[in-house]
């Protein structure tokens, strides 16, 4: 009889610890799904989720659906801002000056230790610049939540780019005489697929999840405007919450069909 001292878990206990991270996660989305269900007079039923539809209840919902729109503009825009800044500076960092792949490490992790508070007492008077420059518009925000979702984007990418041998790659490419462009195009940017969806779904779940930022700079998103409702009507916060989980979740598997890619046909001859 073999033991299993040192080897990997056995069936039951990889099966207890499954179940018990199922629950953690499923006893507060079941809580949260059974109280948007509850009716005023008693029972339960879809009473809260129809008044979000419910024409009569337009400008009472008018700053929540505003929230919402602006949280997606500001992902979309801090996604694009995310791309278009740290993945040339990581491919350039790791092909031509490797030597500085520590202080960019330091420069991107840096803003996950700087509290949220600090963080805006810094970008007070930058905004007011902005403000003056690009209006007080709450798309605005996407500047300050480049710098805060940086650390996560710059692991997501690392990791992918750690995984592939970018400099075999770009070097076969070269020697083809495929200019730069191309290189960073069709070599570079399908090779690190999985980071970049990955930095861009945890891009846009920080996002969406923001709220210290946001209300100490006067704007507003999505958690600004459910701690409002949340104050006259609870329940619309509740399952404005639970969609929002439902959101990032279907990125989640947006994220593992688009990053696995078809799968290659392989034939023995």
């Amino acid at each position: 009889m073999s033991g299993r001292i040192g080897g990997a878990p056995g069936r039951v206990p990889t099966l207890v610890i499954l179940v018990l991270v199922a629950l953690v996660f499923a006893v507060p989305l079941v809580s949260m799904v059974e109280f948007t269900l509850r009716g005023v007079s008693g029972g339960y039923g879809f009473e809260h989720w129809l008044a979000l539809v419910d024409p009569d209840n337009e400008r009472r919902y008018r700053m929540l659906w505003a929230g919402i729109l602006n949280s997606l503009v500001l992902a979309v825009v801090t996604v694009i801002l995310m791309l278009v800044l740290l993945v040339p500076t990581v491919i350039l960092v790791q092909l031509q000056f490797p030597r500085l792949r520590r202080a960019l490490e330091l420069v991107c992790l840096l803003p996950i230790t700087v509290p949220a508070i600090a963080l805006v007492v810094g970008l007070a008077p930058v905004y007011s610049l902005i403000a003056g420059i690009f209006g007080s518009g709450a798309w605005t925000l996407s500047f300050a939540y480049g710098v805060l979702v940086l650390p996560f984007a710059y692991r997501a990418i690392s990791a992918n780019l750690h995984a592939v041998d970018l400099g075999t790659l770009t070097e076969a490419a070269r020697t083809l005489g495929a200019s730069w462009g191309t290189v960073v195009l069709r070599v570079i940017v399908p090779s690190l697929r999985r980071g970049l969806l990955a930095a861009s779904v945890i891009s846009i779940a920080v996002v969406l999840g923001e709220y210290t930022i946001a209300s100490l700079l006067n704007r507003q998103n999505l958690q600004t405007a459910l701690v409002q409702v949340s104050k006259s009507d609870p329940y619309s916060a509740v399952i404005l919450s639970l969609l929002s989980l439902l959101f990032a979740f279907l990125l989640l598997a947006v994220l593992g069909r688009a990053g696995a890619g078809r799968p290659q046909n392989r034939t023995s001859s």
